[in-house]
């Protein structure tokens, strides 16, 4: 069996290599093509022309965009495992001055979610021409809406892409640009943050700024509910969490002030029970001080994902894969992030890994963080992407314990 395991590891190494520049031209047709969230329609019908060209069944329609898909190896009811992929980029205006730029105004892969999608679809494909030698099933999940509430994960897991059967553990990977190519992150545990979205409106009355005695200041009243939270959101707090606000609209003049205004922010932590109580908290307070100072507040909470945890004996070996795969100089520890990913859903249905594929570049200057309009690869990414993710997949479905 050992020697088996190494011209596998061997062959899967090769075969990505191979693939390489196929994958290229996978991904920068995705990139050129990019489509929003739930919008993946002509995404998804690339995605199913080459899933028919490898010979790999699936299913299309899922929440409309959605692809999921599945490899049989030997005795397929044996077990089952998940490979997960996004579909969605984002509404930014892409300022990179290359051949595969987006040809979509105000749409842009800024994510690396053709990164994603090309790689599973590498992965796919090595996996397929290996299918007799690895035990179950490989689930491809391809997912819409990763980047916009309620999260395309929360509706797949609805459709049941985690039912029949239940997958043994579920793998993902996501673009790192500030780690160079060739290299990957895994974290076990905790990883990431919770993500919930506030809108808030505060209301006074309105007037001529020059007299003070006939309008009560809305833009006070906002000034010291943003200030109270943030003191208060900023000490003595039970678990990890980050409470900013990113838009402040007081439609006023210089000598007018508005009836009204619209605060946004976001709030991130890593405990659910303090999650629910935050809410209920920053509501009160925000409630109380403009009911103080005569005013309003209408304080909306819109949930969004949860926090994302990654299983302890699912990564460890994952992290094992990986060293074996790569070397153990080119598997790093990640810190905890305050980001939020929805793949947090499927983290809390099954044994769920989401590890940090390294794309930057500094010698090429490639360098630009996720959802900027500069952002781009270091595309020897793609064969470290599909590769791994093969090699964990069949490792996973092969384990005895």
């Amino acid at each position: 069996m050992e020697n088996n395991v190494e011209q596998i590891l061997s062959a899967i190494r090769q075969r990505a290599s191979q693939l390489l520049p196929e994958l290229i031209v996978v991904r920068r047709h995705l990139h050129r093509h990019p489509e929003l969230s739930f919008e993946e329609y002509k995404t998804a019908a690339y995605v199913a022309s080459i899933l028919t060209g490898y010979g790999i069944s699936f299913q299309t329609g899922i929440v409309e965009t959605g692809i999921v898909a599945e490899i049989k190896g030997r005795n397929p009811d044996v077990r089952t495992i998940a490979l997960r992929a996004d579909l969605d980029a984002l509404p930014i205006l892409e300022k990179n001055n290359l051949d595969y730029c987006s040809v979509n105004p105000g749409v842009m892969h800024a994510c690396g979610h053709d990164v994603h999608t090309a790689s599973l679809l590498g992965a796919a494909r090595i996996l397929q021409e290996l299918r007799e030698s690895f035990e179950g099933t490989v689930r491809l999940i391809f997912q819409p809406g990763e980047e916009k509430l309620p999260g395309g994960a929360s509706l797949m897991i609805k459709a049941g892409v985690l039912e029949n059967p239940v997958p043994a553990s579920i793998i993902a990977q996501h673009v790192f640009p500030s780690m160079e190519t060739g290299k990957v992150g895994f974290r076990k545990g905790m990883y990431m943050a919770s993500t919930d979205e506030l809108y808030v409106t505060v209301v006074g009355k309105g007037g001529h700024a020059a007299m003070p005695a006939d309008y009560n200041n809305p833009i006070l009243i906002a000034a010291e509910i943003v200030s109270t939270l943030q003191d208060v959101f900023g000490k003595d707090i039970p678990a990890p969490s980050v409470l900013a606000f990113g838009r402040f609209i007081a439609n006023g003049a210089t000598n007018v002030i508005p009836a009204e205004v619209k605060i946004e922010g976001t709030f991130r932590t890593m405990n659910e029970a303090w999650r629910k109580e935050a809410h209920s908290k920053m509501v009160s307070i925000a409630e109380t001080i403009a009911m103080k100072r005569g005013g309003a507040c209408i304080f909306e909470v819109r949930a969004g994902y949860p926090y994302l945890a990654n299983d302890e004996a699912t990564t460890a070996r994952a992290i094992g894969y990986a060293q074996q795969y790569l070397g153990e100089e080119n598997v790093e520890e990640l810190p905890l992030r305050m980001t939020g990913e929805d793949f947090a859903f499927y983290s809390h249905h099954v044994p769920a890994c989401f590890y940090r594929l390294g794309t930057g570049n500094k010698s090429k200057g490639i360098t630009s963080g996720v959802h900027t309009d500069t952002f781009d690869i270091d595309e020897n990414a793609l064969a470290v992407g599909m590769g791994l993710m093969a090699w964990t997949a069949w490792n996973e479905l092969n384990r005895t314990e």
